[in-house]
């Protein structure tokens, strides 16, 4: 009887799913607005997950870039900035996935896409940091048929100081890995710099950098899933990554879980 209930036991990722797809639409419905952790992070993670159908709103709204800005998210979340970036990553998702047919939306989004801010933040799931921020409008702009010489010029300017810097360098660029690789820590994981504890955010951006860019030796990912799996949550999510580690955000909590998923799903679990 046990081993029949282990056989059909949901796996990591889809209890990631499950617990995803009840918590995207939980914070419109509770605050009357979208906001760039659930409805852009996690939005993307159920898209590459299979559940499109189950945020239907989510990407009616995505298709909708003229009223991104007119959102009054959380008192944590005021940066229209960095939540445009967010959405057009997802909308970016969406289209690319067949789940938004409107190219045009795409093309909005990206054309008005801001300056990517000098950011002293070394890249949580909150703020991104310039790096990320920048990967991700290179991807919004690969996407759209819209040249990303400028941006892709910006981030192989960039001094990588830690895990969030290398890994989008690896995933947007192309880069060789070996500065993220020499970042690992024994347990298998990434923490943000050498020698810190791993976290779940880092962990799942370098993952999901070597698959992408088809750089990850054998042995690295695998060890790196484990580790990310240990950290789940009974309900599905994991800990919030922020920055210093150990805060409680439910923002970074959502945003973490999304890359997360994101991660499992890339490396096929």
């Amino acid at each position: 009887m046990w081993a029949m209930l282990l056989l059909f036991a949901a796996t990591p990722v889809e209890r990631a799913l499950d617990y995803l797809t009840g918590e995207v639409p939980r914070w419109k419905a509770e605050n009357g607005c979208y906001s760039c952790h659930n409805n852009g992070d996690a939005a993307r993670a159920l898209m590459a997950g299979g559940r499109g159908a189950a945020i239907a709103d989510t990407l009616a709204w995505l298709s909708n870039p003229d009223a991104w800005d007119k959102e009054q998210a959380d008192a944590a979340f005021r940066d229209k900035d960095l939540a445009r970036v967010q959405f057009a990553f997802a909308l970016s998702e969406a289209v690319e996935r067949g789940l938004v047919k409107d190219r045009a939306a795409l093309a909005r989004a990206a054309a008005s896409l801001p300056a990517v801010k000098e950011d002293s933040e070394i890249g949580s799931p909150a703020t991104y940091g310039q790096a990320l921020a920048l990967a991700a409008r290179i991807r919004v702009l690969r996407a759209a048929g819209l040249t990303a010489t400028a941006q892709e010029a910006a981030l192989r300017a960039m001094k990588a100081r830690n895990t969030p810097e290398h890994a989008a360098q690896v995933l947007a660029l192309r880069v060789p890995p070996a500065p993220l690789l020499a970042l690992q820590n024994p347990d298998g994981g990434w923490g943000p710099y050498r020698y810190a504890p791993s976290e779940v955010f880092d962990t799942a951006l370098a993952i999901l950098a070597l698959l992408e860019a088809g750089a990850a030796p054998a042995g690295v990912v695998p060890r790196a899933v484990a580790w990310m799996e240990k950290q789940q949550l009974e309900n599905g999510g994991w800990p919030a990554t922020t920055r210093p580690s150990g805060g409680v955000s439910y923002a970074q909590h959502i945003s973490t879980t999304g890359w997360a998923t994101l991660a499992l799903l890339k490396a096929g679990r």
